[in-house]
């Protein structure tokens, strides 16, 4: 769980920040442009014309216009940065570096031609020299020591890293993010006890972020300070009383402490908010049937709030999956149960159909077999194994002359499949039996076995 919040924080922290989202502003072409200097006509049509081409992404075309321009002002730097910026549209980064190198010589320590010098080494993972201009570049704007410290993740710089975010807390003064940014380091580096440390002075700094509180919570769990950790999950349920968060870890340590009337409670209160997402209640939900696995007697709890998901999450394939748990471990009955929770409102899903059908079948319920075979040929009029499936049904139930006509019926749509042909005809000389006509019953079953023997 750590780890994905983690990654999570991290890339919807910094990863949006910084690089990417310089890449979106405009002042460069108007600096561009503005820089141009005295230049005759000749040079200012091939410099507007590569302009017109890079506006409608005919970047071969600009750079041609520009090269045409570059031979009459060998030594103007606004052609090597729209070059550079050409190059890079193209993904060309060995020759967008190269131009915006040459503008940076002929106009050295300029903003817009350094962001874009640094930007295209990132991007061509030349992480180092992309530092070394992020270091010329945080004496314009505060603004690029997000890029800085991006590059040191990628470099796994993170020593250095941590001295640049404690650098900013002295100059610029502590902040939530930075905080953040800190413990994920500690995370990823697994230096629990620095962790923890950042974690106590984040709650200290904003002790209304309640996410610093879980996240304190998982770490004393990982760490097995069971203690420790229900001691912050009170204190964060006393801070916060009607939050819902709080009870995606009050929910394991009431589990784990059989306190479980009062662990169904907190998955209850989970799986109904709205602000929890669909992964964590999923785990929620996965931890009771590993609790329901080895304490007998909470089927129908579980069975009420894997309800509770399937409504808050709009997600009934959730029956499925655990109607498979159950069929794994060879119990039926629990495995029957749930594919029936699940089919009422997704009938639809074919495989669910099938399976929760050929379970009634193996388990005696022929009436209910009838029924939902007959709801799913509305559906699937097609499947022959439907009709194999209520033929063989009615014929349990007796009701042969219904058994005889879907059967009929069903083997028209029989293609290929010689198992399924056997099971028709078994089926067929049963319904021909029940109905008193012998030598029909007698040919069926000839054929069945016939089958059976060609087979072998």
């Amino acid at each position: 769980m750590i780890r994905k919040l983690v990654y999570f924080l991290l890339f919807g922290m910094i990863f949006t920040s910084g690089l990417n989202a310089q890449e979106g502003q405009n002042p460069l072409q108007e600096v561009a442009v503005d820089d141009l200097g005295e230049v005759n006509d000749a040079f200012r049509e091939y410099f507007f014309e590569a302009l017109k081409q890079k506006a409608i992404e005919n970047y071969e075309k600009a750079i041609v216009a520009l090269q045409k321009a570059e031979k009459i002002q060998p030594n103007n730097a606004v052609i090597y940065f729209e070059l550079g910026k050409n190059y890079k549209s193209l993904n060309d980064l060995d020759n967008a570096i190269n131009n915006f190198q040459k503008a940076n010589r002929l106009q050295p320590n300029r903003e817009w031609i350094l962001q874009a010098l640094m930007e295209s080494y990132y991007l061509n993972k030349q992480y180092e020299q992309a530092i070394l201009v992020n270091k010329k570049l945080v004496a314009y704007n505060e603004k690029y020591y997000d890029d800085l410290a991006k590059m040191y993740f990628e470099l796994q710089q993170f020593d250095k890293l941590i001295a640049l975010l404690d650098q900013l807390d002295i100059e610029l003064g502590i902040t939530e993010y930075r905080n953040s940014l800190r413990q994920q380091i500690y995370a990823l580096t697994n230096n629990t006890s620095a962790q923890i440390k950042t974690l106590e002075e984040s709650i200290t700094l904003n002790p209304e972020n309640e996410m610093n509180y879980l996240n304190l919570i998982y770490v004393y769990s990982d760490e097995g300070l069971e203690k420790e950790a229900f001691e912050t999950a009170q204190k964060m349920q006393q801070l916060f009383p009607t939050s819902k968060v709080v009870h995606l870890a009050l929910y394991k340590f009431y589990l784990n402490n059989d306190r479980t009337d009062e662990a169904l409670s907190s998955m209850r209160l989970v799986l109904e908010s709205e602000e929890i997402d669909a992964t964590s209640k999923f785990k929620v939900l996965n931890d009771f049937l590993l609790f329901v696995n080895e304490h007998a007697g909470y089927d129908e709890e579980l069975k009420q709030v894997a309800a509770l998901f399937s409504k808050s999450e709009n997600n009934p394939g959730i029956f499925q999956k655990f109607g498979d748990y159950f069929l794994q471990k060879n119990e039926k009955e629990q495995a029957l149960s749930f594919f029936e929770m699940g089919i009422g409102s997704n009938i639809d899903n074919y495989e669910l159909l099938r399976n929760t059908l050929l379970l009634q079948l193996d388990l005696l319920k022929f009436k209910e077999a009838s029924e939902l075979s007959g709801s799913g040929l509305e559906i699937f009029p097609a499947q022959a194994l439907l009709y194999l499936i209520k033929g063989a049904a009615l014929n349990n139930l007796k009701k042969y002359n219904e058994a005889l006509e879907i059967l009929t019926f069903g083997l028209d749509y029989l293609i290929d499949d010689i198992d399924m042909e056997r099971d028709f005809y078994a089926q067929l000389s049963v319904a021909h039996s029940g109905l008193g006509n012998t030598p029909k019953a007698t040919e069926f079953k000839e054929k069945a076995n016939s089958i059976k023997k060609t087979e072998n």
